[in-house]
């Protein structure tokens, strides 16, 4: 794939890593990072089975830049508003659909925008300087931005994210381990979720993708739904050669490879 312009990609094995990397800024978005992240998503390389995102110098990402994207909306009508919204709603769509597990590491400022991010993701891991404020309210805007009403809910639970919307204050490192937003706390987080990637990259990948589509589509499903979905889901992979490899070598006592076929 081509490099990308408004952000860092390098590959370790099968595991892909995003740097968001303005630091001077505490690494904000634009326009065109926007577009670039929506467009990564939609088509991620194939033979890179995990991704992990994460921001330079300390901290995550600021959201939004102040003068180079929310200066602009003020002037924009609603045609050009509405592209806009719609534009990042896509990130996020493009994140859900992708089939690789997203992996946030998260150190420092997570906010607007950049809390969207690492809550679209499937996993966090978090330093404990981490702040993640949903601050749209204190710009004016509703939190009902990019998702936040029906994803940050089913993370944290209806009343929680009803504060942290309405309010637009920081959650802590601690709170957002306690309310189930970070998988975990700890120094270099980073380092945690490449791990974790690794692990996932090298296991059965096909599989992986189906629980990830599972969780996505079952939030609309009801719980009879919802089995049935599954058990189609199951039938499919058991019919893939990773099974195989997982049976023939469980009864060899030893330790499957998987290749995701």
């Amino acid at each position: 794939m081509r490099q990308p312009e408004h952000f860092e990609w390098r590959v370790e094995g099968k595991v892909g890593l995003i740097t968001l990397n303005r630091p001077e800024k505490k690494n904000p978005l634009t326009f065109e990072s926007y577009a670039e992240l929506r467009d990564f998503f939609r088509q991620p390389p194939e033979e890179v089975k995990s991704i992990v995102v994460t921001g330079a110098g300390g901290n995550f990402c600021s959201g939004g830049d102040v003068h180079e994207i929310i200066g602009p909306l003020t002037k924009m009508a609603m045609p050009q508003l509405l592209e806009f919204t719609r534009m990042t709603g896509d990130l996020v769509k493009a994140m859900r659909h992708c089939p690789q597990p997203v992996i946030a590491a998260v150190e420092g400022v997570c906010a607007g925008a950049g809390a969207i991010i690492a809550m679209a993701c499937d996993l966090r891991y978090a330093a404990p300087s981490a702040k993640t404020a949903f601050l749209f309210v204190r710009v004016g805007l509703a939190g009902c931005d990019m998702g936040a009403c029906t994803i940050l809910p089913r993370i944290i639970g209806q009343g929680r994210a009803a504060e942290l919307l309405y309010t637009g204050r920081s959650m802590s490192a601690e709170e957002g381990q306690a309310w189930g937003f970070f998988n975990r706390v700890g120094e270099r987080p980073l380092d945690q979720a490449l791990q974790i990637a690794k692990e996932l990259a090298a296991g059965p990948t096909l599989a992986h993708a189906m629980t990830k589509k599972m969780l996505h589509q079952e939030w609309n499903a009801g719980v009879d739904e919802a089995i049935e979905m599954e058990a189609q889901a199951q039938a499919i992979l058991m019919q893939t050669k990773d099974l195989h490899r997982a049976y023939q070598a469980f009864a060899a006592k030893q330790k499957p490879v998987f290749e995701g076929d």
